[in-house]
């Protein structure tokens, strides 16, 4: 299980979907992963500015691709928040979608590192990243199938302004 607080992408079309479907938050940036001689290494920038760079041994020890799919087809949770027009939230929810269709062509752990920089609208070096304990690379096929939301956080909210609209109703059809 797992979940995913933010994911940087160059796509417009990629991000539109996953972001208006499921929820996924996807966010216009530049990520960019190479490899450079013996080491994977990963950057992100955002409107030209570096906010991450990760390295990690690249293919460095083989993992068990069973226990790898295994793992991706667990299901992942998504918090999916959509703005009304008024900038109060419309959606509220939590949102479960599971992998489907996975084939893992590949996977590796080793040692890695973690930088992050400060920036206003990219803010992942708030996370308190303490210390890298693992690091893995995989190459995948996934297809991701339809979510289910598990909990509305605006339904008991919309149920206390539907009874308070009708109650009001009754009130001024009562005067």
């Amino acid at each position: 299980m797992f979940y995913t607080h933010a994911m940087y992408l160059d796509s417009l079309a990629g991000i539109a979907s996953g972001r208006e479907v499921l929820g996924f938050p996807k966010v216009l940036a530049h990520p960019k992963l190479e490899v450079r001689n013996d080491a994977l290494v990963g950057t992100l920038d955002y409107n030209g500015v570096r906010v991450a760079t990760a390295t990690m041994a690249y293919k460095y020890e083989r993992l068990d691709l069973a226990a790898v799919k295994k793992t991706l087809e667990a299901p992942g949770f998504l918090l999916k928040i959509l703005p009304h027009v008024d900038s109060s939230a419309r959606v509220c929810e939590l949102v479960r979608f599971v992998a489907s269709d996975v084939t893992v062509k590949g996977a590796w752990t080793g040692p890695a590192s973690l930088e992050l920089h400060p920036h206003c609208f990219a803010p992942v070096a708030k996370l308190p990243v303490l210390e890298v304990l693992s690091a893995v690379h995989l190459v995948a096929d996934i297809s991701l199938v339809n979510g289910q939301v598990v909990h509305d956080y605006l339904a008991e909210g919309k149920s206390r302004q539907i009874a308070s609209a009708q109650l009001t109703r009754s009130s001024k059809q009562g005067r």
